[in-house]
């Protein structure tokens, strides 16, 4: 068995905890191409996320694109049962999606966190959805700084310019 020096040891990267909140990091190509959409996940009360991150399988502080690039705060105030509730509606919503096939269009990531803000009652309510998720992670987040932005944008900016010159090349030779 390797022995790992401790100056190494502290080296090692530490999960960064974003309690109480929606994550979503960008999915490689897809969200070059569509901006808005991308990989969502949602964190215990002592900021662990768990995202269904594919068929059978919820992860946990190992979401399935890399580290979070937004965040959503959700208030406290707003959950039936307070720290309780909301730690229950994680832990069922991840236990339950562990059991589940993952289907982009209509059982993914957003329906997950749809569930545990369902079962949470998020806001007096319990008709969330995966739209609604994406509606609020795209209006109510905000970036974990400005590198977020750049990975998050940044392709598809370069992708627009790419095709504008390629459509404006074009038609300097027809």
């Amino acid at each position: 068995m390797p022995v790992v020096r401790e100056e190494e040891f502290s080296r090692q990267k530490k999960p960064v905890r974003y309690p109480y909140c929606v994550v979503w990091t960008p999915i490689p190509v897809l969200t070059w191409i569509f901006p808005l959409i991308g990989h969502t996940g949602i964190a215990t009360s002592e900021g662990k996320i768990r995202d269904f991150a594919g068929s059978y399988y919820v992860a946990e502080d190992d979401m399935a694109f890399g580290e979070p690039t937004k965040i959503w705060k959700l208030k406290l105030d707003r959950v039936q049962g307070g720290t309780r509730g909301w730690d229950y509606a994680v832990t069922e919503s991840s236990l339950d999606y562990g059991g589940r096939i993952h289907n982009l269009l209509m059982d993914n990531c957003h329906s997950h966190v749809a569930k545990a803000l369902n079962l949470m009652e998020y806001d007096g309510r319990k008709n969330w959805n995966m739209f609604k998720i994406a509606l609020y992670t795209f209006t109510s987040s905000h970036y974990v700084d400005k590198r977020s932005w750049i990975k998050t944008w940044g392709p598809f900016w370069i992708l627009a310019m790419i095709t504008l010159c390629a459509v404006l090349f074009s038609n300097i030779f027809v």
